[in-house]
């Protein structure tokens, strides 16, 4: 090895020990590294010497790859399907309501593992990581206890058919460009699904105790702001006929139903059993972030007519707080006779007093100075009214656009006719994706300023970034070395051989793409398949699952990322839980590749 690649490797174990301290983002840490990788090779060039790390122009290609790319997109999508509610026609029907943790993981990591043996693993985890935040938030579940394991779960549904990864796909291909017989699109489900089985059961037991139970630093009740609201329920909607229970509307965090009113009657203490009715207003009280999430829950919707009345189109609405002002013209009438919505063209959605419930319906709340409003106005309102002396305090809620329920079918048509175009059709899934983001913005399934925002760009930074780091550890000739000297010790053994190739893969795609693992590890291993004169299927399907079954670093494979920050987790969680999930995988593949296709 040269100095260069010794380089590479401090600076990488560097990496390795500042993600564990958690010095900095994760986003920040890997440009760090690129940027001394960058600096040395510029340097180098401009005194006319020559370098082996790489240049500025095939750092820049990474940011700009057709995966990176794909991911951007991926969460615009997301966000058409969220904002029409369409992930929870999707999911509810298998998702239920868990109760626990074990039910949870059980209820996303069978859909997830079946589904991702078909389909992109990358559009799947994408898909599902708002259903990981929703089940969090009604279950009072830890972030930290779903997200990793969904993650986890997408890889091993990639490995059960050819198509179910790319890598899958690379691996093939080199075998069809070497003059070898590919695999059939299930000859890999032979090894593959005992590895998924294995994964799952063992995510299901032992994550219990190996994944934290990181709770967010600010508890859900500890918000001192408690509104009243009302809600009615959908003639002919979701919710007509269903139970409180099964409703889902018993046990929110951070919001209680304290009665139900169906036509002259009250029903107090409302039982998980009643049964809700066309018309039924709900009573609520809770925190703003609840009541948020209750406006965006299919079959309900504002008990106040006055929402229907606003001039401002859905895509252009918000809910704002805003506190009333002892100068304000309506302290002293109720909502109605004072006309609010005519006054400040905005609804009043809840009304929160000190904490305490306030009897009666929106309408005949009697403002006082001090009243915190929930307001559904344009969002210029907070613009507006700011400097108004009618409030103290005016600021708008994150996330908080009315739900497009009556999008939700043609946002699930497009997303269905993405999956089909990419999984069936073969086409590309940058211009799947492409295509399905496009059109969620033509028919206003999302809007612009949501598409952008939807972007996770520190995820999307952490994997361009990831990918140059893996380009200098290639083009310096260190995973060559590492290789070389890894396979030279495994003899004429071809089960130790086997096991060598697995492990050095293994570690590989730890720190470089799946795919360059891959395609680095390809032309050794059929060249040991040659000297041992031994069949290569066992040592093509091991590269297959090598490659695409790293668990131990966030790196080993770019849904991995995608859940880091989401999931709150750091880099010894992904140790902790990896290490011994890489060594099952090995010992599973490394075990049944020979007995199905013997050497």
């Amino acid at each position: 090895m040269g100095w260069e690649a010794w380089l590479v490797l401090g600076v990488v174990l560097l990496l390795v020990l500042a993600l564990a301290q958690e010095i900095a983002g994760a986003d920040i840490l890997c440009l760090s590294a690129l940027a001394i990788f960058l600096a040395v090779s510029e340097a180098m060039r401009a005194v006319g010497l020559k370098s082996t790390l790489p240049k500025v122009g095939e750092i820049v290609r990474d940011f700009g790859s057709p995966g990176l790319i794909t991911v951007g997109l991926l969460f615009v999508v997301v966000a058409g399907l969220i904002q029409t509610g369409a992930m929870s026609i999707l999911t509810e029907p298998f998702l239920g309501r868990p109760k626990t943790v074990f039910s949870a993981q059980l209820r996303l990591l069978i859909p997830v593992t079946s589904m991702s043996a078909f389909l992109n693993n990358t559009p799947i985890v994408a898909m599902f990581m708002p259903v990981c935040d929703d089940i969090c938030k009604k279950a009072n579940i830890s972030p930290s206890k779903l997200f990793m394991p969904m993650a986890f779960a997408a890889t091993f549904g990639g490995v059960c058919t050819i198509i179910g990864t790319s890598t899958n796909i690379v691996v093939n291909l080199a075998l069809k460009s070497s003059g070898r017989e590919p695999f059939s699109m299930w000859e890999i489900s032979w090894v593959g699904i005992p590895c998924a089985l294995a994964g799952v059961v063992y995510m299901l037991t032992l994550s219990q105790w190996l994944l934290p139970d990181r709770k967010p630093a600010v508890s859900l009740s500890d918000d001192p702001r408690q509104y009243t609201v009302e809600m009615e329920v959908e003639a002919g909607g979701t919710l007509e006929g269903k139970s409180i229970e099964q409703a889902g509307l018993r046990h929110l965090p951070g919001l209680y139903l304290v009665e139900i009113e169906r036509g002259m009657d009250i029903i107090p203490a409302v039982s998980p059993k009643e049964r809700l009715q066309a018309n039924d207003r709900l009573v609520f009280v809770g925190i703003v972030e609840s009541v948020v999430d209750l406006r965006k829950m299919r079959g309900l919707r504002p008990a106040t007519n006055q929402v229907f009345k606003l001039d401002a189109p859905d895509t252009h609405r918000s809910l704002i707080e805003a506190v009333v002002s002892n100068r304000c013209p309506l302290v002293g009438k109720n909502i109605r006779e004072g006309r609010f919505r005519s006054t400040y063209d905005a609804a009043v959605i809840a009304v929160g007093r000190g904490g305490q419930r306030i009897p009666g319906k929106i309408g005949d709340i009697v403002l006082q100075p001090g009243d915190t409003l929930l307001l559904e106005a344009h969002q210029d309102f907070v613009r507006q009214q700011r400097n108004s002396n009618h409030f103290f305090l005016v600021s708008s809620v994150e996330n908080s656009t009315p739900m497009r329920h009556q999008k939700a079918w043609t946002a699930l048509i497009i997303l269905g006719a993405m999956v089909f175009a990419s999984s069936i059709a073969n086409i590309d899934i940058l211009a799947a994706a492409l295509c399905a983001g496009i059109a969620m913005l033509v028919t206003r399934c999302v809007t612009g300023t949501e598409a952008r925002q939807s972007i996770d760009w520190p995820v999307l930074t952490t994997i361009g970034a990831a990918a140059g780091i893996a380009k200098a550890i290639e083009s310096t000739g260190l995973a060559a070395a590492v290789t070389d000297r890894m396979i030279s010790i495994g003899g004429d053994n071809a089960w130790v051989q086997l096991g060598l190739l697995y492990f050095i893969t293994m570690i590989l795609t730890e720190l470089v793409t799946n795919n360059a693992a891959a395609q680095l590890m390809f032309p050794l291993a059929m060249a040991t398949v040659t000297r041992l004169n031994v069949n290569y299927m066992p040592f093509a399907a091991a590269i297959m699952i090598a490659a695409s079954m790293g668990f131990a670093t966030p790196f080993g494979y770019q849904t991995n990322l995608m859940v880091y920050g989401p999931g709150g987790y750091k880099f010894s969680d992904y140790l902790r839980v990896g290490i011994p999930l890489d060594l099952l995988m090995m010992v599973v593949t490394v075990a049944l590749a020979p007995l199905v296709w013997p050497f």
